[in-house]
């Protein structure tokens, strides 16, 4: 570890010693000029012709009139809009380039004495191969758009999501389902990577459903959904990407805005402050949220078999209470050098905790006995879990357009304490057994990435770069037990250790964007991936294991336009989806000694490959994709529950199953009714066919599952706006069974009274007390099916204040992290 925070520092000292050679001094040149002078500013926002939508990251390039010289440029931000500031009084033109779109070359841009700052205000870019007759501009961007690479849902234009958190927002989004406790997954499958403003975080490496739960819908601005990533992308997430993009504003002055939301099941509240002064400026902000407890009740029951013969009966119920509270935080840095030199600074921080607590009275009949066994089980389960990712970025741009260097450093950490406290009684001495069991982890990541771009002419560009990330895992737990209240605890010694874990990769791609002829686009590439794992138990006589593997992982997309705005694509991706923490963490849960779970660190990586077909048009405010995919994964990674006989105790670990087949079909559609509002509904159908060897017994399942969402934003007089969403799914498969099915509905009403204050009302299922979840599964020797149900109606208020010298052009320059750590798969509700 010493010798990589060397390293650490000396890459960082070369970043630095980079920095200032690239940047051009701050000081001026001689010569003096004649006359008074004055620098000013020329600001505007870009927006595409055909949607009405902002155009983000296209490149601006200021041109002196008189000579040709080029003299500074920029980035449109997220919102289309862009500033580029210290300009000398003079005539010049401007111009405006993006891979899609048409250049264009924005004349008679004149800055004077009298009037140093000039707004161009909206400035239109034409989609390639779109005539200009053809054009429709909307008042305002639709809640769902559907680019060429990505699904973009306008989160902040949704009432329905207000005082919820990013799980309720995800809901919403087309593509994606989402169950009760916040597991997300894309067209059926989990194995996605979820990104912070294009970055990773190691909060999501052991629980993905509790680190959305820290972020508060309110501070989402878009959701981005890609389901064909390049070979720039990770080689992770192998059903695709989710980057979850934040209110971010790089507005001149001092701004802020605080915001709070108070209901019957959840509340958050938080405080966001920006300054920007010239070429540097500052940013931070937290936000912080807590439910009230939450009363529920299990049911549980398993049926042992022998052949036909029914060999024991198990069942279990009771109530139970949970309750979290959580937070996150970010602060963040920038200057700008100059126009083509830039680095950026940012942390982010999050916090988790959660009690859950109950308690269980169990029945165990075994056939033929004369007596059954009764107990009483009570827990107390608590966990905590605090982490932060630093990233630092330096970009190079240059003159010609779209050519770019940028070079980033990360560091993330995730630390999670757990406690499980367990005390029975019952019939049986095995029932009288007290536990308590503890896991404190930490997961450490290091990531060092390097990429370029280089535009080839106006009909190719290449894009490239390497990148490291190195991970350090610990997992230490212990176990210990007593026999009765009387006995004092002693250390399980085969449940106690302490657990490494090393997974380094190191990765290149290239990949060339290519326009053949008007009207059709190319992006294809590859990835190479090597990676090296190590794992090791400190205490148990256990060998340390390592595994390599190297992956080349090809990718293209091939798009068409043809008239009246309509879009044919075809796409091929192969990726793969390691294990995360969540998977491999050694720690054995005994909160419920009937079910034991525990995960496996010698887990194979998952290979995907998908192809994909799909077509989009607008018509006439109606928008239409539809699209059939076939995805085809081996070394499944699915949790496998496996019953010992006559014991009436389970092991739920996580194993490479099999290969699964599946072929789906996805539409969606939007409608645009003008003064009126926008409805949609979206519909997902696909199969599962999974095959599998275990323990040398044949296993396969067929199944059909589906999900839809609907939706309508429906304007109301006096500046009011209603909003309705409803999403539904079918049972999730597995190769043993079935998972709960999932469906809510919501509403929500919005007013902005000015542009300072907000007031915001929702109700999430009013006609719903309650809301139970059923699943059941089967193995080689046993029946189990578990229900749970908890309180589900809600309803509450959310006020929000924005405060400050509000100027909200930007600053003209993108400060998006290259870092995207998207590259593990995600787990479900446990801790480390």
């Amino acid at each position: 570890m010493k010798r990589f925070y060397q390293r650490t520092l000396l890459f960082s000292a070369f970043l630095l010693l980079g920095t200032l050679l690239m940047a051009q001094p701050p000081w001026g040149g001689g010569g003096g000029k004649k006359g008074p002078t004055i620098k000013g500013r020329i600001t505007g926002t870009l927006v595409d012709t055909l949607s009405g939508q902002p155009v983000e990251f296209a490149t601006l390039v200021l041109i002196q009139s008189s000579d040709g010289k080029q003299l500074d440029g920029g980035i449109t931000e997220a919102d289309g809009s862009f500033k580029i500031i210290e300009v000398e009084n003079g005539a010049y033109e401007l111009n405006i380039s993006f891979m899609g779109y048409e250049s264009r070359v924005v004349k008679g841009v004149e800055t004077t004495l009298e009037k140093p700052d000039l707004d161009l205000g909206t400035v239109y870019l034409i989609p390639t191969g779109v005539n200009l007759d053809e054009i429709v501009v909307t008042e305002q961007a639709a809640l769902v758009e559907n680019r060429i690479d990505k699904l973009v849902y306008n989160a902040d234009k949704d009432a329905t999501t207000t005082g919820g958190d990013a799980a309720d927002v995800l809901r919403n989004v087309p593509l994606l389902s989402v169950d009760l406790d916040g597991n997300v997954s894309l067209r059926g499958s989990s194995n996605i990577q979820i990104l912070i403003n294009g970055r990773p975080s190691t909060m999501f490496a052991a629980n993905p459903a509790d680190a959305l739960k820290t972020i508060p819908a309110n501070q989402i601005k878009t959701v981005e959904v890609i389901t064909t990533p390049s070979a720039k992308y990770d080689g992770e997430g192998s059903s695709g990407i989710i980057n979850i993009i934040t209110k971010k504003r790089n507005a001149e002055g001092f701004t802020g805005s605080a915001n709070t939301s108070i209901g019957t099941r959840q509340n958050n509240g938080g405080l966001n402050l920006n300054w920007v002064r010239g070429r540097f400026g500052l940013n931070g902000g937290a936000n912080s949220f807590w439910s009230w407890r939450r009363e529920g009740n299990i049911e549980f029951l398993r049926e042992e078999y022998d052949g036909d013969l029914t060999t024991s009966v198990f069942e279990q119920k009771g109530p139970n209470s949970s309750q979290v509270l959580g937070f996150n935080g970010n602060f963040g840095a920038f200057y700008d050098f100059n126009a083509y030199n830039s680095i950026n600074s940012s942390i982010r921080f999050n916090g988790f905790n959660n009690w859950r607590d109950g308690t269980l009275n169990g029945l165990i009949s075994p056939t033929g006995a004369t007596e059954s066994t009764t107990f009483a089980r009570a827990n107390d389960n608590q966990g905590f879990r605090n982490g932060f990712d630093w990233t630092t970025d330096y970009k190079r741009t240059f003159p010609d357009s779209e050519r770019e260097f940028s070079v980033a450093f990360q560091m993330s950490s995730t630390a999670s304490d757990q406690e499980n406290i367990t005390d029975q009684t019952g019939t049986s001495d095995v029932y009288e057994e007290d536990i308590r069991n503890f896991n404190n982890g930490l997961n450490q990541e290091y990531t060092m990435q390097a990429d370029y771009v280089h535009p080839f002419g106006e009909k190719l560009k290449l894009e490239t770069g390497v990148k490291s990330v190195i991970r350090r895992i610990d997992s230490d737990y212990e176990t210990l037990t007593r026999a009765t209240n009387g006995d004092p605890f002693t250390q399980v010694s085969q449940l106690t250790d302490n657990f490494l874990y090393d997974q380094d990769v190191y990765a290149g791609y290239v990949s060339f964007n290519i326009k053949i002829g008007k009207s059709i686009g190319l992006i294809a590439g590859a990835r190479y991936e090597r990676t090296t794992i190590g794992g090791a138990y400190q205490e148990l006589e256990v060998e340390p294991f390592t595994q390599e593997y190297d992956n080349l992982l090809p990718s293209f997309i091939l798009s068409k336009q043809f008239e009246n705005f309509s879009n044919l694509k075809v796409s091929y991706s192969q990726r793969i989806q390691r294990p995360s923490l969540f998977y491999i963490n050694p720690f054995t849960q005994l909160n419920d000694p009937n079910n034991v779970v525990f995960g496996n660190p010698t887990l194979d990586p998952e290979v995907v490959e998908q192809y994909e077909l799909s077509y989009g048009t607008f018509v006439k405010g109606v928008s239409v994709n539809a699209s059939v995919y076939y995805r085809k994964t081996t070394d499944v990674i699915e949790s496998f529950v496996q019953v010992e006989p006559s014991s009436e105790v389970s092991n739920t670990s996580y194993l490479n199953i099999g290969v699964n087949n599946s072929v789906g079909v996805n539409i969606f559609t939007s409608i645009n009714v003008k003064k009126v509002g926008t409805f949609r509904l979206g519909f997902n159908i696909y199969t599962y066919n999974a095959e599998s060897t275990i323990d040398s017994i044949d296993l396969s399942r067929d199944a059909i599952v589906w999900s839809t969402n609907a939706g309508a934003n429906i304007n109301l007089p006096r500046d009011w706006k209603f909003d309705l969403f409803g999403f539904a799914r079918s049972p999730n498969q597995t190769l043993q069974g079935q998972n709960p099915s999932f469906w809510i509905y919501g509403m929500g009403l919005r007013k902005e009274f000015n542009k300072r204050f907000s007031l915001g009302v929702r109700a999430i299922e009013p006609f719903n007390r309650n809301k139970s979840f059923p699943s059941e599964i089967r193995g080689e020797n046993f029946y189990q099916r578990s229900d749970f149900s908890i309180p589900f109606r809600s309803v509450g208020v959310s006020l929000s204040y924005n405060f400050g010298q509000l100027d909200f052009e930007g600053n003209g320059r993108s400060r998006r992290s290259k870092i995207n750590n998207d590259d593990q798969k995600g787990g479900g509700s446990d801790n480390f």
